[in-house]
């Protein structure tokens, strides 16, 4: 068993709470059961490592067995599981896996060929929160692909991962691509961009035409900024969310969700 926070494993895997080590090495942490159950079936091939407690190992022998079949499942003591895990209160497993990111254009064309196409571009968001939850909200409304462009929140953060609930392993992620080129890449394949800004027309109006029953690429934009002019130029049409009360506006997430269950109600009406 592995007793010390230094022992030089422990800090081999915690170093991955950092960006630039996620980068260096092309690994990313899985918090908790859940993450891990998500990954042992969808993509059990990327674990490297999983870490447990003994408390875990008796809880969740099951899930650790069909995870000791793709990656080594390493004991671990309480305050060596801390010092890896991102959270306060760890639930007594972390799994080191490989990022899988897939290339814009292998991410987008994919999504243009399925019965509903449907892609979340989005520019320049950082707050993890609202990643992960546009991440899952795009998984539960049918979208094949979400692209986090260039100078967006590490979509392989902690935080973020936690955030998708095992969404992250569920969808196409392309990561790093310039706006221009996840807007370019997704008109060649024949999907109409609609950007999310409060100067647009009413989605209501667009959705009155039958217009999101196309293949569409929906591009949302920063949390504070929003989507700047030379941004919103590179969409076919810009949509706002009508605000029926008295709030001043939506959060992100909240407001991409809206957008992406109205293309997926509509392509599926």
């Amino acid at each position: 068993m592995l007793d010390s926070p230094r022992a030089p494993r422990v800090r081999e895997a915690a170093r991955l709470q950092q960006r630039a080590a996620r980068s260096q090495t092309g690994l990313f942490l899985l918090e908790g059961p859940s993450a891990l159950d998500e990954a042992v079936r969808w993509q059990p091939q990327h674990l490297v490592e999983v870490f447990a407690t003994d408390a875990a190992r008796e809880r969740h022998a099951a899930l650790l067995g069909a995870a000791s079949a793709h990656a080594p499942v390493t004991a671990v003591s309480e305050r060596a599981l801390a010092a890896i895990a991102d959270t306060v209160r760890p639930q007594g497993i972390v799994a080191v896996a490989k990022q899988a990111p897939v290339s814009l254009d292998a991410a987008i064309a994919r999504a243009a060929a399925a019965p509903h196409p449907l892609v979340a571009i989005l520019h320049e968001v950082r707050d993890p929160g609202n990643l992960g939850t546009i991440l899952r909200a795009a998984d539960a409304a049918g979208a094949s692909a979400v692209v986090v462009t260039a100078n967006s929140v590490d979509p392989y953060s902690p935080k973020v991962v936690r955030s998708t609930t095992g969404s992250l392993f569920h969808v196409d992620l392309a990561v790093g691509a310039s706006t221009a080129d996840a807007v370019g890449a997704a008109r060649a394949a024949g999907l109409q961009v609609l950007a999310a800004d409060v100067s647009g027309e009413e989605l209501t109006a667009i959705q009155a035409e039958g217009a999101l029953a196309a293949g569409t690429a929906w591009l949302f934009g920063n949390e504070a900024r929003g989507l700047d002019a030379a941004t919103l130029a590179l969409a076919d049409r810009t949509a706002r969310l009508p605000v029926y009360g008295e709030a001043e506006s939506l959060n992100l997430a909240t407001a991409a969700s809206v957008c992406l269950y109205q293309s997926a109600f509509a392509q599926r009406a």
